[in-house]
């Protein structure tokens, strides 16, 4: 077999001989031998070859999300270095004088996360680019609030957020704090996609260099202070009555989210011993994921033990919060992310008009996914609501927008997905920020003698009673990306899949379709693979493959004129969907 020196990819247009790019690994004179250790008992499962090898690992939402090992489909030091190299090939076309040019690095308590934003800091800057890096495992919402206080021109964190043990991955922020959105993202791809050999990549000591600044933890007290003046806590709010069980999953929240709390007033913290300390392994859980109901087991038995008022979860980047509140009747109840936005959103905007804060062409930005809800709520106080695609980089995307052209002024931004943003300090979602306000609105609404369920409630009966839900299909592999694939297209294809369709949104084309009056109407957001389908009565799910890990996402979304009459209807189109899905799977 011909060699070709530091050969990292086959002609990636075409269909890649994966045994012959696995050969071309273990042949390799860049290739460490640890590495070659691991490539060589694959040697005669096929299979796993095929997975490692056959196809390049692609950037998802804003950069590389993947599973940790060996091969082009693999998060490694290689492809990070692949990657690093290709952006510092753009910011070394965009701008000729390096000097302008600095990165942000910070890691997560992932396996190999502290390895890995070494490696990035060495290639960056043996390109010539300065970088600030994290000496300590950072949340994204903190690199986000850096790439802006520093003035870098791009921003790199190390983690795969909620995603399991197994995975790692490499998130890419630009010069407004933000994820990089898709039109940048192509530009970054393209870079990286001209290299083709190891030798291309330029790579150097760290030990003492130059353009290495290291960002100490006592650095995240400069974000602190910008976060706490986001509050409205004053005098009548007895925070220390509000007793707090927190666990960070063993990630980046433990410090800065503790800190945050205990400045603002909040001293009745317990934090779960097992999930307070870096577990690279999880092991407490099977997912570090406070989406799941499954994270809060050992929350839970501290919360009852001690009649705990609230219960926080933050994953393993700080970036997502899941909450359970104690209720009435002393049991534990669990929000979801719209119930969490909701709470959040009639709080601070009852809060900005109480104060006179309320800005004139107010504007709250949600995903297309999130509860319509908002938008009663936003209507009665005189505030606009936009949607973006699902991934908050389109929510901060839209900030950056706003800031330049002036046309609205943000107030607050959320996703179901367990995401929320309030304020300009950062252009991410922040679990650090967003556990401080749901504390804060805790003790606000048990001075009234409310719990937050209550206060939800309460809500629903001004401004209708929705329900939603999401379900997800895991389908890991090359294969279940084909299941996705044939799923979507079926869908596509079918069309009116039930009889009482009246719309169907396809973004992939951007076209709405109403079914009654068989007319295309134009969606205004940019080409994703999703689709929406609009019932009679007030429901509509949405279908869409996740961004950043192996699964197929429905959301179901249903409003009636009871709380029981919409989760009746919410329970009767997941059933329908999910059996007509699992068909398609067989």
């Amino acid at each position: 077999m011909p060699k070709e020196k530091g050969r990292i990819d086959s002609n990636i247009h075409k269909i890649m001989d994966f045994i012959k790019t696995y050969q071309e690994w273990l042949n390799s004179k860049f290739i460490d031998e640890e590495t070659k250790s691991e490539l060589l008992k694959i040697k005669n499962k096929p299979k796993l070859i095929k997975e490692a090898f056959s196809k390049e690992i692609e950037f998802g939402t804003g950069g590389l999300r993947g599973i940790i090992g060996a091969g082009i489909n693999r998060i490694n030091k290689w492809t990070i270095r692949k990657a690093t190299q290709g952006i510092a090939n753009y910011l070394n076309k965009i701008y000729q004088n390096n000097s302008q040019i600095s990165v942000v690095i910070a890691y997560d308590t992932r396996k190999y996360s502290k390895k890995f934003a070494e490696e990035t800091a060495a290639v960056f800057i043996g390109n010539n680019i300065k970088v600030f890096l994290f000496d300590y495992y950072t949340p994204t919402p903190i690199l986000s609030f850096f790439v802006r206080e520093l003035k870098a021109i791009a921003g790199i964190v190390i983690t795969a957020s909620h995603n399991p043990p197994e995975y790692n991955g490499y998130k890419v922020y630009w010069s407004d704090g933000g994820q990089i959105v898709p039109e940048l993202a192509k530009k970054l791809i393209a870079e990286i996609k001209k290299i083709k050999n190891f030798s291309e990549i330029k790579i150097t000591e760290l030990k003492k260099n130059k353009l290495l600044k290291i960002l100490p933890q006592s650095i995240i007290k400069k974000y602190i202070n910008k976060i706490k003046k986001l509050s409205f806590i004053d005098k009548t709010y007895k925070v220390n009555n509000l007793k707090i069980v927190y666990t960070p999953l063993n990630g980046t929240g433990n410090l800065p989210v503790r800190t945050l709390l205990k400045e603002k007033g909040f001293k009745n913290i317990l934090i779960v011993k097992e999930q307070e300390l870096p577990d690279e392994n999880f092991t407490t859980v099977k997912i570090p994921n406070p989406e799941e109901k499954e994270v809060f087991k050992k929350a839970l038995q501290l919360a009852r033990k001690t009649n705990a008022d609230i219960i926080l979860a933050t994953d393993p980047d700080c970036d997502r919060i899941g909450v359970v509140v104690r209720n009435t009747k002393n049991k534990f109840v669990f929000l979801n992310g719209n119930n969490i936005g909701i709470l959040l959103s009639e709080y601070i905007l009852s809060k900005l008009k109480e104060k006179k804060r309320l800005p004139e062409n107010g504007i709250i930005i949600k995903t297309v996914v999130t509860t319509d809800m908002i938008k009663e709520i936003a209507k009665n106080y005189g505030v606009k609501i936009i949607e973006t695609l699902t991934g908050f980089k389109y929510i901060g995307e839209k900030i950056k927008e706003f800031e330049k052209n002036k046309k609205y002024n943000f107030i607050f931004g959320f996703e179901e997905s367990y995401g929320y943003l309030f304020g300009n300090y950062v252009r991410d979602k922040d679990a650090v920020q967003a556990a401080m306000l749901i504390c804060e609105i805790s003790a606000y609404y048990k001075t009234q003698g409310l719990t937050l369920d209550e206060q939800l409630l309460n809500l629903m009966k001004k401004y209708g009673f929705y329900a939603e839900e999401l379900y997800s299909f895991n389908l890991p592999g090359l294969s279940g990306l084909e299941k996705i694939k044939k799923i979507m297209e079926n869908l596509r294809k079918s069309k009116k899949i039930f009889n009482d369709i009246i719309f169907i949104e396809d973004y992939s084309v951007q076209k709405k379709y109403d079914l009654l009056k068989n007319k295309e109407l134009k969606i205004n957001l940019p080409i994703t693979d999703m689709l929406r389908f609009i019932l009679k009565e007030d429901i509509s799910f949405t279908v869409r493959p996740s961004g950043t890990e192996p699964k197929l996402k429905i959301y179901f979304s249903s409003k009636g004129s009871t709380k029981e009459e919409a989760e009746k209807k919410l329970s009767e189109i997941k059933t329908r969907v999910i059996k007509y899905l699992k068909n398609l799977l067989m």
